[in-house]
């Protein structure tokens, strides 16, 4: 198959020419192109075809891709990049760790080390294939930018908030109203400086922490926000029974019932996680159109499974992330893909590798608004793109790549990555930052943070 040649663009003056590659991707349906070529001008895909039925064109630089599988670029649409510094420690905890005392908190990381964090959390999405990551913690003003100088295109925003965070950990809940403004006017000041950075590689969205963490009128409050700014907003929803509890006590509803009743629920809203979302929760958000932000593994790993499958037929969108601790979005279509068939009991044709695929690209994108230029290898859209060597030993003999990438592979395999026509990342390094000094200066940040943390709750020895 051929796509049409984006209108205007010369084949004499590629910038970037791929082939002999395997393209896969769903637009929504799903495609298989053998020994295909793709022409890259500027930023955008210029051609995408066959070998024997692409245009003739040259290009200032040429890949032959041979043994190499594209796709599109993943959308992880709920990250929270500087939490890598929980990893191997928090998954066996129980707990998120924002509400668990002796590990280290939000309001406890300096602006240096969320930098060091988010830059290393970045850069392993990136090597992984992600393309953008949507993420939100603390210090989003440093980390923002940070993040996107590592290659991909990088949506943040600082936690909106109204509860004291500083007590959480220590089972006080206390919302004071001078932090809801104070993390609101945070937002909206990152939102002013970097939504549609340079090249679209920088975005803003609105992002209060839960609804929880977030009285009744900070989210109308957000809500208007939106109203008049448009865009993207993003939450967490019914990811523990104690937010469940402790909504119920405090507005008489349901956590989705409230932000359907602030005017949140949408198809602007991302919400991330609903394993407790009751059933007439999930009719209710499917019949407004919003967005899930579905973390297999990480819900997995606390012992814990989103019901996807009553999501999907409640017609509620199933996007992929990775949320924290480990960025590999290829391990999280194959997590979901698993963790469905166990909720369906068996496997049947409404879950399969390819609609993991949908939901880790072109349903990422829509739901982070940007459908227009991304989730899918088409003519005139940005050329982000993720090439995984298929000639590893666990991907041979390949029959069906995608059905080998979901079920065997790992991000790892990710030799190349390309974000608006630029490649970012090749032979598996990361091209514009320097990986080493990365993570030497996460794992320093991490280690003074989880110093800290232990010292609060150790006893003090004594002489």
């Amino acid at each position: 198959m051929t796509q049409a040649l984006s209108p205007g663009v010369d084949t004499g003056s590629l910038d970037l020419l791929i082939t002999g590659a395997t393209v896969v991707h769903t637009r929504p349906q799903l495609e298989v192109i053998d020994n295909a070529v793709i022409g890259i001008a500027g930023a955008r895909i210029a051609f995408v075809a066959r070998a024997d039925a692409a245009p003739r064109a040259s290009a200032r630089r040429t890949l032959d891709l041979k043994g190499h599988m594209v796709l599109p670029g993943f959308i992880n649409v709920h990250t929270h990049t500087i939490l890598t510094m929980v990893r191997g420690v928090a998954e066996d905890m129980g707990f998120a760790p924002a509400y668990t005392p002796g590990v280290p908190h939000g309001h406890e990381v300096t602006p240096d080390e969320a930098v060091a964090l988010a830059r290393l959390g970045a850069l392993e999405a990136l090597m992984f294939g992600s393309t953008v990551i949507n993420d939100s913690y603390v210090h989003a003003d440093l980390t923002l930018p940070a993040m996107a100088d590592v290659g991909l295109r990088a949506y943040a925003c600082g936690r909106i908030h109204d509860v004291d965070f500083s007590r959480v950990h220590l089972g006080e809940w206390r919302h004071d109203d001078a932090i809801g403004e104070r993390t609101l006017a945070e937002a909206m000041a990152l939102h002013e400086r970097w939504h549609g950075g340079p090249d679209s590689r920088t975005g803003v969205h609105l992002t209060p922490h839960a609804p929880d963490t977030c009285s009744r009128a900070l989210l109308q409050r957000v809500a208007d926000h939106r109203e008049r700014h448009g865009g993207v907003v993003t939450t967490h929803l019914s990811q523990s029974r104690m937010e469940n509890q402790r909504v119920q006590e405090r507005d008489g509803c349901s956590p989705c019932e409230l932000l359907d009743e602030t005017g949140l629920l949408g198809p602007a809203l991302i919400a991330a996680h609903g394993m407790y979302m009751s059933e007439a929760d999930m009719r209710r958000a499917g019949a407004a159109g919003m967005n899930l932000a579905h973390v297999p593994k990480g819900n997995a790993t606390g012992g814990r499974i989103a019901p996807t499958r009553s999501m999907q037929d409640a017609g509620i969108r199933l996007a992929l992330a990775t949320d924290n601790m480990h960025a590999d979005m290829i391990e999280v279509m194959r997590w979901a893909l698993n963790l469905g068939r166990i909720q369906a009991g068996g496997i049947d044709d409404g879950w399969q590798p390819a609609d993991m695929l949908r939901m880790a690209t072109y349903n990422g994108a829509q739901a982070m608004g940007l459908g227009e230029h991304l989730g899918s290898l088409e003519v005139g859209k940005l050329a982000d793109m993720v090439c995984v060597d298929m000639r590893r030993p666990h991907l041979v003999p390949c029959i069906n790549p995608l059905g080998n990438l979901v079920h065997t592979g790992q991000g790892r395999d990710v030799a190349m990555v390309i974000v608006h026509g630029e490649v970012v990342v090749e032979g598996g390094r990361a091209l514009r930052v320097d990986q080493d000094s990365i993570l030497a200066d996460a794992q320093q940040a991490a280690a003074a943070l989880w110093q800290r943390a232990r010292a609060q709750v150790e006893p003090r020895r004594t002489a």
